[in-house]
């Protein structure tokens, strides 16, 4: 009996000891929660491959460690979005949605939930499936209802974080105003902390944006262009030929000889833009027409290129004097002693066009009173001088 009962409590042992997860890391920095910390900040900083070897070691301390699971997901989903091969990136997708799973298994606190829920939104907005805004939200509002300690999120470190990666998703989904809200609400979140920098950049550009897409509808190029940075010439030609119809507009306008283009640029042959392109060209609008390069031998549109402010005004000119037939505008400024701009000269071939666009509303300077001519225009600049060349022009 003595020897039955010793052989028992072995086997209990035995299969306690199976069932529990081996520990495998035991230096102090070695250890599940700082990899899955490093792995974050090195997604922030965006290095993926550096931040998947962190979470598959953290993982690896602790394979039941959930935010290691939900830090690996997102690493994944960045690599799966830029697969060309539909069936490859399928399968990736579906490990991505394996690593999140898991990490809503092995969830065990609020906390843990929390982290699950954001690399939720985080991967549905990275690969923006079907009804992909939606499950975004709805992880949103779970990860609100959570109680959580802001000392046991070790990255996300507040609540606020919702705010701004539900910011974020709004914005790759071109919902400015709601993207706008969000960001405020960090914003106003009583403490200052670890979101509110970004959400104060994010912030700008979505109130910009709002304000240029203010009583005017645009298609998908321009809402897709409201947020860049910069708007190289390509967009620039597709939002005028999109957004203003120059086609339909300065039909019957031009003399007829005038209306086919003598050649399509070699650079913009394989441009998704290139039909845009070529209306430009074949209408000859200044500032956006094709420049001698002396390397190739050739005329170039130069399509991924910048637009610079100098050549949005003249093109802006350009255009109300075909669609006017006013002539006249081209040199209405010419002559004048001093330059109100501090920036531009009376005597640059550009300062007519400025001051053109400029007395017109349909760009504007800078406090300062520079134009800043060399300046890339920006995607809100863009959207607000195709708007203020509708009103004035009435364009609808």
């Amino acid at each position: 009996m003595r020897k039955l009962s010793a052989l028992a409590l072995l086997l209990v042992v035995f299969i306690f000891s199976c069932s529990k997860t081996p520990v495998r890391c035991t230096a102090p920095e070695d250890n599940p929660a700082h990899h899955y910390l490093t792995g974050m900040e090195l997604l922030e900083a965006g290095k993926t491959d550096a931040a998947a070897e962190k979470f598959s070691r953290s993982s690896w301390c602790d394979e039941k460690y959930s935010p290691a699971h939900a830090g690996a997901a997102i690493a994944m989903a960045f690599k799966a979005r830029d697969v060309k091969d539909d069936k490859y990136r399928s399968q990736e997708v579906k490990k991505v949605y394996g690593e999140l799973k898991a990490a809503k298994k092995n969830a065990d606190t609020p906390e843990d939930e929390f982290a699950w829920r954001l690399a939720s939104m985080r991967v549905d907005s990275i690969l923006k499936g079907n009804g992909w805004l939606k499950d975004v939200e709805k992880s949103y509002r779970g990860a609100l209802k959570l109680k959580v300690d802001p000392v046991k999120l070790p990255y996300y470190q507040a609540r606020e974080s919702a705010d701004y990666f539900m910011g974020i998703a709004y914005m790759e989904a071109r919902e400015f105003q709601q993207a706008r809200e969000r960001f405020a609400q960090v914003l106003n979140s009583r403490q200052e902390g670890r979101w509110h920098g970004p959400s104060d950049v994010a912030w700008k550009r979505t109130d910009k944006a709002v304000r240029a897409l203010s009583g005017i509808t645009l298609g998908d190029i321009g809402k897709g262009i409201a947020l860049r940075d910069t708007v190289t010439r390509a967009d620039m030609a597709a939002l005028f030929v999109d957004e203003i119809k120059v086609d339909k507009l300065f039909a019957g306008r031009i003399p007829e000889k005038a209306k086919e283009p003598p050649f399509v640029p070699a650079d913009v042959l394989s441009s998704p833009f290139r039909e845009e392109v070529s209306s430009m060209v074949k209408w000859g609008v200044r500032g956006l027409e094709p420049v001698y390069d002396e390397s190739t031998r050739a005329y170039l549109f130069r399509p991924e290129e910048p637009v610079k402010r100098k050549e949005l005004a003249l093109a802006l000119e350009d255009i109300v004097i075909k669609l006017t037939g006013n002539a006249k505008i081209a040199s209405a400024f010419l002559g004048h002693r001093n330059s109100p701009f501090p920036d531009v000269e009376t005597s640059s071939p550009w300062y007519n066009a400025i001051m053109s666009v400029t007395t017109r509303n349909l760009m504007e300077t800078g406090l300062s009173g520079e134009f800043r001519p060399d300046e890339p225009v920006d995607g809100a600049e863009a959207i607000m001088a195709i708007r203020a060349l509708r009103h004035q022009l009435n364009i609808y």
